[in-house]
């Protein structure tokens, strides 16, 4: 969910209903199609906005005008049948209240500070998440055949002025190899013992699956939700759970217990709707050794002895031994990955690696290889690592050689803009607007909103 703010950055307080800060007479000031923009909407958007060190020259002439863009956006999501995925907005919101609650201290004072309940909060954040996929959603379609060659890029390299060519931070390559410590038979028991436990209980109707995921999941983006995954498609699931999750047809049962790479899990279905399901789950992490810890440890220093004494290339250990199937096939280099998931660049700055990573690289020398450390990857696993320094670059001017995406990139901003821009102004064109009269002596980012 952090990729959604492609085009506006208003509060979401603005965007959804209950204006809880606002303590205006409300009225209509603006309306975009049949959808009227309250002076509350404004308020609330303006006084998040500087809740947060955001200020705009004229707020009561901005914060409308992109309100009513959004409208626009929402209006063409509806004819476009942009996909929004319940999963993610539950993920998302279920992040934006655990930041809110460690911010403030306490469940509390977020309530307090809002004016509205955790459950109250939690929707609102999936209803503004919704939103925002869709939002995206028609960007992507407005722009999905843009198309920018390698010499349209060096052409827009040449014509740029040198104060505006971007710098470079200071990046790194990083090639990894990793170990996955073995779980002890009995913490296998034990875990699926516990989830045999909690499935008998829900099936003999002396809990309800939802209080026993939030007692016990260990599941952060469902756990607080009652387990609750949002409606998705079978693809969006790791294979052996949407196996077992699709299979489910009675919502009263439980399933048998089901391993994936991320633990141990039990799935109950609420509904099924064409090819995507709502499910809950529980998943129970085993506990790992530190003995297992010392083991792989002690396996992955001696690898990189037999590295540094020559006995074989770090890139053919980390397609032979590695762990980490992300990176086996790249010779075990890091790649950042995009809003898809798919390898994007493999150029870190310091602060996107995994903590762990950084600080582990950050006295290395180019060529150097570190000693086994733990880390935990993006999808929560503790494993043990070692790695090495491909490559470090300084600071520097972007150039076609060294940083021909991200001139591409920009490239492609540019043109992406352009043509949203353009849409904007033609859908204003044939939309229903009205501006309050006291509302229209400004001047706005697009024309045609006063007739």
């Amino acid at each position: 969910m952090k990729r959604y703010l492609l085009y506006l950055t208003l509060p979401l307080l603005s965007l959804l209903t209950g204006h809880a800060q606002s303590n205006v007479v409300d009225q209509v000031v603006w309306v975009v199609g049949a959808e009227p923009i309250l002076l509350s909407d404004v308020e609330d958007a303006r006084i998040e906005m500087e809740a947060r060190g955001q200020y705009t020259d004229d707020p009561y002439c901005s914060i409308p005008e992109q309100i009513a863009i959004q409208k626009l956006y929402i209006h063409q999501a509806e004819l476009d049948s942009v996909d929004v995925s319940e999963s993610a907005c539950i993920q998302w919101a279920n992040e934006q209240v655990n930041g809110a609650v460690q911010q403030l201290g306490s469940k509390e004072n977020v309530e307090l500070m809002y004016h509205r309940s955790i459950s109250q909060l939690r929707e609102m954040f999936k209803e503004f998440a919704r939103i925002e996929q869709k939002v995206q959603g028609v960007r992507q379609n407005l722009t999905k055949d843009i198309k920018v060659t390698p010499a349209e890029v060096r052409e827009y390299y040449r014509h740029m002025n040198p104060d505006s060519i971007p710098m470079i931070p200071a990046q790194v390559e990083v090639q990894i190899i990793t170990s996955q410590p073995k779980v002890a038979r009995a913490e296998v028991e034990r875990v699926e013992g516990k989830l045999k436990d909690i499935a008998r209980r829900i099936n003999a109707g002396e809990t309800t699956f939802a209080t026993q995921a939030r007692l016990w999941s260990q599941d952060p983006g469902s756990a607080m939700n009652g387990g609750e995954c949002g409606f998705m498609k079978r693809n969006q699931f790791v294979e052996e759970f949407s196996n077992v999750a699709f299979a489910l047809t009675d919502p009263k049962k439980v399933s048998k217990i089901v391993k994936t790479e991320y633990g141990y899990h039990i799935i109950q279905l609420i509904e099924k709707k064409g090819d995507m399901a709502n499910v809950r789950h529980i998943l129970i992490k085993p506990e790992v050794s530190d003995s297992a810890f010392a083991a792989c440890s002690a396996r992955l220093d001696s690898i990189a002895d037999d590295i540094r004494a020559g006995k074989f290339s770090f890139e053919e250990a980390a397609l032979r031994l590695s762990d980490d199937k992300d990176t086996r096939a790249n010779q075990g280099l890091m790649y950042m990955k995009d809003e898809y998931g798919h390898p994007a660049s493999s150029r870190f700055e310091m602060k996107n690696l995994p903590q762990d990573i950084a600080l582990a690289v950050d006295t290395m020398k180019v060529g150097d290889i570190s000693r086994a450390f733990r880390y935990t990857n993006e999808k929560g696993q503790e494993l043990v690592a070692v790695v090495r320094l491909k490559n470090r670059l300084e600071a520097h001017r972007a150039t076609p050689v060294e940083d021909f995406q991200v001139l591409n990139d920009i490239v492609y901003s540019e043109r992406a803009q352009e043509k949203v821009n353009k849409w904007i102004d033609e859908k204003i064109k044939n939309t229903y607007v009205r501006v309050s009269p006291d509302w229209r002596g400004c001047k706005f980012q697009h024309e045609g909103w006063i007739r």
